[in-house]
């Protein structure tokens, strides 16, 4: 029988190495900031196309084979989004089925860090999600970027619906060399761009797809990539990246 003072420090391993990997975190993340006298959570570096993130908020994003039928400021949680709605080129104009409506919150300031975005989205439309699940995109790098590998997002993909409308919705956060619906992914590939003085500047983005009530998302996947690494693209291109002159 196993003794209960074995059990229980059974149980304390992965707490342990748990909390060794948050110490190794932040030793990585200060080490730096202490040589140079300049602590890191203090005084992050700066984020060189923060201008245009901020834009994203008041005027929403250009998106090449769309056209933007509306576009307002709008306050999900406790933060300001940019409310669009977008429409194929070429479309019916008057079907509301081809108008996508896309949401963006970019970063506000170098300490502005990811936080529960996606449960505040679920609340501020009501919905009931569904066929939730983990899919992913790769987009190549626009000409002019830093990047030179081709970039791989990974994404929420879920069915979000009440009794008026259905939808598809694809989540994600983007910055310019990768996306992730997770903070956490977000906040390693944030502490790896600062140990190389550089920032991992974020938008996030969630896209619906109207579609049947009630039906199969994977129906609307092929439009959900082609979406998605549009957005991706777009975003790389100067917003969250910088740009070689």
């Amino acid at each position: 029988m196993v003794s209960l003072s074995k059990l229980v420090k059974e149980r304390q391993y992965p707490q342990l190495a748990a909390l060794l990997l948050l110490i190794l975190l932040l030793v990585f993340a200060a080490v730096p900031g202490y040589l140079s006298g300049k602590w890191q959570w203090k005084q992050p570096p700066a984020i060189p196309t923060l201008k245009e993130l901020r834009q994203i908020r008041s005027q929403g994003l250009n998106i090449p084979g769309w056209q933007t039928v509306e576009q307002t400021e709008h306050t999900i949680g406790e933060r300001k989004w940019s409310l669009q709605t977008i429409l194929k080129v070429g479309a019916n104009n008057t079907d509301n089925k081809n108008k996508v409506i896309l949401l963006l919150l970019p970063q506000n300031g170098p300490a502005d860090q990811p936080q529960v975005e996606w449960s505040e989205v679920n609340s501020f439309w009501q919905w009931d999600t569904a066929q939730e699940r983990d899919v992913e995109f790769t987009v190549k790098p626009p000409a002019g970027s830093t990047v030179k590998n081709d970039v791989l997002v990974k994404a929420r993909f879920l069915r979000g619906s009440t009794k008026q409308q259905t939808f598809s919705v694809l989540q994600w956060y983007a910055w310019s060399d990768g996306g992730n619906p997770s903070q956490l992914k977000w906040f390693l590939a944030d502490q790896s761009a600062q140990w190389h003085k550089h920032r991992a500047a974020w938008v996030a983005v969630s896209v619906q797809i109207p579609m049947e009530p009630l039906g199969q998302i994977d129906t609307t996947w092929e439009q959900a990539k082609s979406i998605g690494q549009t957005i991706q693209t777009r975003l790389m291109q100067g917003v969250v990246s910088a740009v070689k002159s």
